[in-house]
């Protein structure tokens, strides 16, 4: 959409900026308020998003653009870099270039001018004051286009309508080795033997087919766009999918000529990885090309299995909230002896990710040791457990110049971790791994549990998946006591993961941090669950991120909520320390924020003064429950 010298936001930038002189002040936090608003205002109809602060890899440093537009693929398109009108404003650009700040598309200013470079050189200067040289400003800042960035794209788009017809071949050829393939048909059966003691009882053939076409689709992604040639070698669950895969390829069907079809898609995903500035761009990638690939290759399960994955602010702001709450009431810091952290439902790894750049921070003395001894992540989908893999393994060899395999990720149900039985865990290794994650003294759990009720199962007739331990504490605690005569919600997955954390940590103090499905805060059904949590902590912090379609129908999922989905989304931090119970603090966004600045909020949230904040820098409400338990 083409801007005019009439359009609202520029007027709005001239008000903005009148506003700010009459205040006097002339310092950047203040004067960079005006191009914000200009940029917020016109950003998301060229399908971008103004992120503001977001740390990239430099080319010496971390650095922090002041604002980096994101498309929908979560890409970075452009940046934004503001200076105070007393700057040199030529000086500040050839500073920010020598500290790494990209060239590809970023615009620097100082409320009087503005200069525009594209493609690694000046593409032009701007009158600030001119509103025709505003809008060919913008005009130009958001019609740059990268090449590999464009040819993705296009390859996202064609491989949504290619990929369910390459599926279906690759599934036919799966069927007919089931029928002709004897050797398929035995390496098949031990691997679904597997995965019925590791993951599911209840898991179909038409499940454990699945995962062989997901392997077969993306094993090249895993390779190529982490540069881990062997990565099927290495990997402990890849290695056997990898004994089935020979099987089936053992007669007439060729891998290579098969997976050619895709080439345009695979060679524009390992271009775009290649530009990307560091690591925790290529991770944010490499969970859009995932979430891609599902809405692609099957829309179905990824509707059933959830596959959205946390926004980096919310991570950041969770990793930040358990460091604070480690040093202000536990006098701990993230690479103590008595800190063991898990994520249960792990998805790509990125919490996991987050604490070990936060632990290299503090202590990159203690970073190997916790690593190796003290982190444990479980996934249950084959493809996220993969991407979790390799980019934990990868995080680890960039913070510190070694390779070392994340024996601490377990390919696993982690609600089945309750059970007191020794089951078999699909591998030895991946067994031994599991043995010591349930020996392990957890004192930190942190993550995004699965909110949808078929998350685990690969097909849809087994939904309700019965976990007999978890199940029955659910009954005994939170359905027990809820006074509500519907008591289903209750059993949904996340409410069982609450459950699962308060009791894994076995009495010990510890933290509890969750990003879920909200529902629990007022509905009547969750009143028992209520009870129990702050029975169950000292003190229970509950940020309300809000987004329910359902309640607000002049709000879409789409727009409003951090998730993109209808049910509202809150994240939890749950403390037990001492014997003291019950505290209650609550703090509700504004509930026509839309997801860009709900992500803004958190990312504000987070400041570094000598460390971490999060939770000191939310305005909390206390809540005190009644004999009802309504929060």
């Amino acid at each position: 959409m083409s801007i005019t010298p009439k359009t609202a936001a520029i007027k709005l930038y001239f008000a903005k900026r009148a506003e700010i002189a009459k205040q006097n002040v002339v310092h950047e936090l203040a004067v960079r308020e005006a191009f914000k608003g200009l940029l917020e205002q016109t950003a998301g109809s060229h399908g971008w998003t103004l992120v503001i602060e977001q740390s990239v890899e430099g080319v010496q440093r971390r650095i922090t653009p002041d604002g980096t537009l994101r498309d929908a693929n979560t890409l970075p398109r452009g940046y934004w870099e503001a200076k105070d009108t007393g700057d040199d404003l030529n000086a500040e650009i050839d500073k920010k270039f020598a500290r790494g700040y990209p060239k590809s598309n970023i615009i620097f200013e100082d409320t009087l001018h503005a200069v525009l470079y594209q493609a690694g050189a000046m593409a032009g200067r701007y009158d600030l004051n001119d509103e025709a040289q505003i809008a060919a400003l913008l005009n130009r800042f958001y019609s740059y286009r990268e090449p590999n960035i464009e040819g993705f794209e296009a390859a996202v788009e064609r491989f949504k309508s290619d990929t369910p017809a390459l599926s279906a071949g690759l599934l036919r050829q799966i069927t007919d080795a089931h029928k002709t393939n004897k050797r398929f048909q035995v390496a098949f059966a031990a691997f679904m033997d597997l995965c019925k003691t590791a993951l599911n009882p209840n898991i179909s053939r038409d499940a454990v087919n699945e995962m062989l076409i997901q392997h077969l689709l993306t094993e090249r992604l895993m390779r190529r766009v982490f540069q881990n040639d062997d990565f099927a070698q290495r990997n402990v669950i890849a290695g056997e999918v990898e004994k089935v895969i020979a099987a089936l390829t053992s007669k007439s069907f060729n891998r290579n000529e098969f997976l050619g079809q895709l080439t345009y898609f695979y060679e524009a995903i390992e271009a775009t990885a290649q530009d990307l500035s560091g690591y925790s761009e290529k991770q944010s990638f490499i969970n859009t090309v995932y979430e891609q690939f599902f809405q692609g290759y099957a829309v179905k399960v990824a509707d059933t299995h959830g596959i959205v994955y946390t926004p980096q602010p919310i991570v950041d702001f969770m990793c930040a909230a358990v460091e604070e709450v480690l040093q202000d009431e536990f006098g701990q810091r993230l690479s103590d002896p008595a800190v063991t952290i898990i994520d249960p439902a792990t998805g790509t790894g990125n919490f996991i990710v987050n604490l070990l750049g936060r632990i290299h921070k503090q202590n990159p003395a203690a970073l190997a040791e916790v690593y190796k001894e003290r982190l444990f992540a479980n996934e249950v989908l084959l493809l996220p457990y993969y991407v979790a893999s390799l980019n934990i393994e990868h995080a680890y060899y960039d913070l510190t110049g070694e390779y070392a395999p994340f024996e601490g990720l377990c390919f696993v149900d982690t609600l089945d971790l309750a059970q007191s039985a020794q089951l078999s865990f699909l591998t030895e290794a991946n067994s031994a791994r599991v043995q010591r994650q349930k020996a392990a003294p957890i004192t930190v759990i942190i993550g995004n549990p699965p909110y949808n009720v078929g998350q685990v199962n690969e097909n849809d007739n087994n939904k309700n998946r019965a976990y007999a331990v978890i199940d029955q504490r659910v009954r005994e605690t939170y359905v027990k006591d809820s006074s509500a005569s519907s008591k289903a919600k209750v059993y949904d997955p996340y409410v069982k993961f609450f459950r699962w954390a308060a009791d894994r940590l076995e009495g010990r103090d510890g933290i509890v941090a969750y990003v879920t499905n909200n529902g629990f805060v007022d509905a009547q059904s969750f009143d028992g669950m209520r009870k129990h949590l702050l029975g169950d902590f000292s003190t229970v912090y509950h940020l309300d991120l809000h987004g329910d379609v359902r309640l607000n129908p002049k709000i879409s999922g789409t727009s409003h909520n951090v998730f993109g989905i209808q049910v509202g989304v809150g994240v939890t931090i749950a403390v037990r320390h001492g014997a003291e119970r019950g505290r209650l603090l609550y703090h509700r966004v504004p509930e026509l924020w839309r997801k860009e600045d709900k992500l803004g909020y958190l990312a504000e949230m987070v400041r570094e003064e000598g460390r971490q904040n999060a939770l000191n820098t939310v305005t909390w409400q206390t809540l005190t429950p009644d004999t009802r338990h309504t929060w």
